[in-house]
């Protein structure tokens, strides 16, 4: 790589292992009731004063498809950029095109996540192109973004089964990590998007990947079949260093159905942390904006389990 094309480094805490908050963008894309820009906004600045220094924040998709994430330049325009200890804060855009992409660069994301999908049904379903035409565009913008000087990030979904095709192989899913490989992605994400995976999957694909690349490794479960948990674990066990929780464990996919929510970001502290692995978040600190997205949304209670039982010892 030539010293021009190199590019930063997306921020991370140095102890190594942290959390993606996902809950401004997958959190909210798939509830019924639409959350307007100021709503938005103030649940990151709520995020952050919980000490969060890493979110997916936006998603510049068709509002016409996701009218969700309308407005994704004007949430980027108001969201803090520094926490109040002064710490700068990552805020990653979703892009699953080349439009998407454009937008995300004008409106000053720190990151770029795109996402490559195992299979062709699901692919058209959600991208409205097939897998090598996804494939050959990722590639693409991943040049494209580090031309831009801005980290890109690959997500391979439905990396553990498909909604509609299925089981899905560890080749599947290798064919896709090979193929993106060449466009240098700065973290490779591996996401279980309809929460079927469990720990001898997580095992199995880590190893699979890690036996192709020392690409810097994320894990994204869902909790659909109260296994999300177990496999974030496991994805540490693994040496993986990113995981992805949405607060409240809010979220979905809106073109896979039955994609239940994220694994909640304070129950998947609280299991970090009695396991001995320090994120720099605290159970007592998520309340706040847990408690606000909830009421916002108006749920009579959030998906997560902490907001019902509350931390231990109290």
């Amino acid at each position: 790589m030539s010293d021009a094309a190199v590019v930063p480094e997306p921020t991370r805490p140095a102890r190594g292992v942290h959390v993606v908050e996902v809950g401004p963008r997958d959190g909210l894309q798939n509830e019924r009731l639409v959350l307007d820009v100021d709503t938005r906004v103030e649940l990151v600045r709520r995020l952050v004063e919980a000490g969060v220094r890493r979110l997916e924040t936006v998603s510049f998709v068709n509002p016409a498809r996701v009218p969700q994430m309308a407005g994704a330049e004007e949430v980027m325009a108001a969201v803090p950029r520094t926490a109040p200890d002064g710490s700068h804060v990552d805020h990653i855009g979703l892009v699953l095109n080349e439009r998407g992409l454009d937008r995300a660069l004008t409106a000053g994301v720190d990151e770029v996540n795109l996402v490559a999908i195992t299979t062709e049904t699901f692919s058209h379903r959600n991208q409205g192109a097939g897998v090598e035409d996804v494939l050959g565009a990722t590639v693409r913008m991943l040049q494209r973004s580090r031309a831009a000087g801005v980290p890109a990030s690959v997500t391979v979904s439905a990396a553990f089964g498909c909604p509609f095709e299925g089981e899905v192989s560890t080749e599947q899913v290798m064919r896709v990590v090979r193929a993106v490989l060449p466009g240098e992605p700065v973290e490779m994400a591996i996401a279980d998007t309809i929460g079927v995976g469990v720990p001898a999957d997580v095992r199995r694909l880590v190893r699979a990947v890690r036996a192709e690349s020392d690409v810097p490794l994320r894990a994204h479960f869902h909790n659909t079949r109260n296994t999300g948990y177990a496999n974030a674990l496991t994805a540490v066990e693994e040496g993986v260093l990113a995981l992805d929780a949405s607060i409240g464990g809010y979220g979905g996919c809106p073109f896979a159905p039955d994609a239940t929510g994220n694994i909640g970001t304070e129950d998947l502290v609280y299991a970090l942390g009695r396991s001995g692995v320090d994120v720099g978040l605290r159970v007592a600190d998520l309340a706040d904006p847990c408690d606000f997205v909830t009421a916002a949304l108006g749920a009579e209670q959030a998906t997560a389990q902490l907001g019902r039982a509350g931390d231990w010892p109290g």
